[in-house]
């Protein structure tokens, strides 16, 4: 029994050392993506997206326990805990309505109908934000795994994660929550 644990770590542990180089790999690539990605001037909605001076940040929530009554259950578990909604279950993940999709935690202006497509995964994906200031990326390396997560920059809510396996003219996939987001319907 115990050579059958031992063996059973040792091939976890190899297999994390494989995947997790191959994911660094990755993980570089879409940093310098990002990176090397360039904003058009072109306004993709006409919706500005709110920087942190335009709103203060003291209109946010303060502690967890204000996000809980802000948010519910579920969008508390993605925004505030890092989690993720099964795939094809979220209300968004498949919407084909024109508008702007906002942050579900501070109402910031996230990501346009315009660049929404159908990537096949069960989320909401994008080939670019709104703008560059609207989203941040931090590394994750959470579930024996190296990716990009994505934020929210105004109230710091986990959005999803980002991929180098998008659409051009970007090559990137924002693959979202639904729970993260909401959409602001185009006006007729």
């Amino acid at each position: 029994m115990k050579f059958v644990l031992f063996a059973l770590v040792v091939i976890v542990v190899l297999a994390w050392f494989a995947f997790g180089s191959r994911s660094a790999a990755k993980q570089a690539s879409v940093e310098t993506k990002i990176k090397q990605l360039q904003y058009t001037d072109e306004p993709i909605s006409q919706v500005t997206p709110m920087t942190k001076e335009d709103v203060g940040l003291d209109t946010l929530p303060k502690t967890e326990a204000d996000w809980k009554k802000k948010l519910s259950p579920e969008q508390y578990h993605v925004l505030r805990e890092h989690g993720t909604e099964r795939a094809f279950t979220g209300e968004l993940w498949n919407s084909k309505k024109e508008g702007v999709y906002v942050c579900a935690g501070c109402g910031q202006p996230l990501f346009s109908s315009d660049t929404k497509f159908d990537s096949g995964t069960g989320w909401p994906s994008y080939w670019k934000p709104i703008n560059e200031q609207s989203v941040e990326t931090h590394e994750d390396n959470t579930l024996f795994m190296s990716r990009t997560e994505v934020v929210c920059s105004r109230c710091q809510g986990h959005l999803g994660h980002v991929f180098d396996d998008g659409p051009r003219p970007t090559g990137l996939r924002y693959c979202l929550n639904s729970a993260a987001l909401k959409l602001e319907a185009a006006k007729q």
